[in-house]
């Protein structure tokens, strides 16, 4: 049985969500944790970074495996869908997955299919992070019925710091309602610049607005145009440049995060 499904989840695009998923998961299997990534974002950014330029041209996605599970039918065999990259596995995903919320209208149990899926793979590993897409609706609302915790990237900027208060009703609403057991890992800062005295501000703000109930990881993610750089080359931060301050700050959180009991 996986120790912990983990949902990266914010409902604001470009918090450093995708990149977030894929170094954590990283830095855990450097740490010898056997890691499953989930792309449960349309966009298919993650599966990208892997080096699947045409994701819609795969035989099977986390989208086929969805309908599978909708409409009862038998998966397929597990390497027909997940794919293996290095010390990785991904179960990828491509633009297909945006009708889904259409097909789960009338499903029963909607808000479980991912669940459901992720119940026949989970015990093949220690982690499988589910890399959410920029949204609240019903793909989201999968990822937190199916995980045992969310951790929350966020950027040191106003309107992040502000749209916290959507998602983590959102969470509260999921716990009472379909999965009790949901706990937040905590908030993983992103794109930090400490030089800058609007970072130091909002800082303080989330601080004050969330640190007595919500952890905020000493570890924070600076910006540097190597992310960008890696995922040009299809690789991981700390495959691309270990010794760049953005693939140490990834492999500090990942201690951090197995520090803290997770």
């Amino acid at each position: 049985m996986a120790k912990k499904v983990i949902a990266l989840a914010n409902q604001k695009g470009g918090v450093g969500k995708t990149t977030s998923s894929l170094n954590l998961a990283y830095a855990l299997s450097e740490l010898g944790q056997k890691v499953l990534l989930i792309d449960f974002d349309p966009q298919s950014n993650l599966s990208m970074c892997f080096g699947i330029d045409r994701p819609d041209e795969l035989k099977t996605t986390i989208y086929d495996l969805m309908v599978c599970i909708i409409d009862e039918k038998v998966l397929p065999n597990k390497s027909e869908y997940i794919l293996s990259f290095n010390n990785l596995d991904l179960i990828p995903c491509s633009i297909e997955l945006s009708a889904i919320e259409m097909s789960l209208v009338n499903v029963m149990s909607r808000e479980l299919v991912l669940k459901m899926l992720l119940d026949h793979v989970k015990a093949d590993y220690d982690y499988v992070i589910i890399d959410c897409m920029p949204s609240l609706g019903m793909l989201t609302v999968n990822a937190l019925a199916a995980c045992d915790s969310v951790l929350i990237p966020a950027t040191p900027q106003y309107l992040s710091a502000k749209g916290l208060e959507l998602l983590l009703q959102t969470i509260v609403r999921v716990k009472k309602r379909i999965n009790p057991q949901i706990k937040i890992d905590g908030i993983l800062i992103s794109m930090f610049s400490e030089r800058t005295k609007l970072t130091k501000e909002i800082l303080n703000l989330m601080n004050d607005a969330y640190s007595e109930h919500i952890k905020i990881f000493q570890s924070k993610i600076p910006m540097s145009i190597k992310v960008g750089e890696a995922s040009y080359r299809y690789k991981s931060i700390i495959e691309y440049d270990p010794k760049c301050k953005v693939a140490l700050a990834y492999q500090n959180f990942g201690k951090e995060y197995l520090c803290n009991g997770n």
